[in-house]
């Protein structure tokens, strides 16, 4: 019969109430780098802090993931896989190419922190080759061949990103400076000296009308109109 005064054992990792060592897994690690990088921003994102949060030491992070950087490639992979997880190719190679390119921004500016810091990364896993093959399955159905369809896929990815995680880096601005950045085109854009910037009074009005939004559409056509004028001639 157990003595009632004996102490229960402990679970190894379960101090304060966290969850016991043995319960880590490669996802909840990703969990908890998100909810770090999310809420502090990626100074706070460390193995020790990750470790800390789990109810482990910061090594035991090391048995899932090699280090910091495989974690970032991990949580890249859950926004790519955010972004075209049931995706279906649409009627057109063009509606699906500027599909998946709206998909992926909204993906990045709902996690715009890890946008910042992982949109110029190249994650090598399932959803970035979903993808990949995706984008390029509509550029073979436009016509083009497979060394086409590579420098395409290439720059319309980029572009893609580059835009996203330009938007996304100013949504995780404090939110003056933010809004003091938006404002500009409305006010000091429309009080710049007509004497000395003569050609840039001239289309201030316009500037404060071309949004993000605005922008996106703008350039993914401008974009997907060069493509599909080269397929024409291919």
């Amino acid at each position: 019969m157990t003595d009632p005064s004996t102490p229960a054992p402990r679970t190894v990792g379960a101090r304060r109430g966290r969850p016991p060592l043995s319960t880590l897994s490669r996802e909840r690690i990703l969990d908890a780098a998100m909810t770090v990088l999310e809420s502090e921003g990626p100074e706070a994102l460390t193995l020790r802090r990750l470790g800390a949060d789990l109810g482990s030491n910061h090594t035991a992070v090391l048995r899932y993931f090699s280090g910091k950087d495989e974690i970032l490639l991990g949580l890249a992979e859950r926004l790519i896989a955010e972004a075209v997880d049931g995706f279906e190719p649409g009627p057109t190679w063009r509606e699906t190419l500027t599909t998946l390119a709206r998909r992926v921004r909204r993906a990045c500016l709902a996690h715009p922190a890890l946008a910042v810091l992982v949109a110029s990364r190249v994650s090598r896993r399932d959803a970035e080759f979903r993808g990949a093959d995706l984008v390029i399955g509509a550029l073979l159905e436009a016509g083009f061949g497979p060394r086409e369809s590579a420098r395409y896929y290439r720059a319309l990815v980029d572009v893609t990103l580059a835009m996203s995680s330009f938007e996304a880096a100013s949504a995780v601005l404090d939110s003056a400076d933010r809004e003091g950045d938006r404002s500009a085109w409305g006010r000091e854009y429309l009080a710049a000296s007509p004497r000395k910037y003569p050609r840039l009074a001239l289309v201030a009005p316009h500037l404060a009308q071309a949004d993000e939004d605005d922008q996106f559409e703008f350039v993914m056509g401008l974009l997907l109109d060069a493509v599909e004028a080269r397929s024409a001639t291919d």
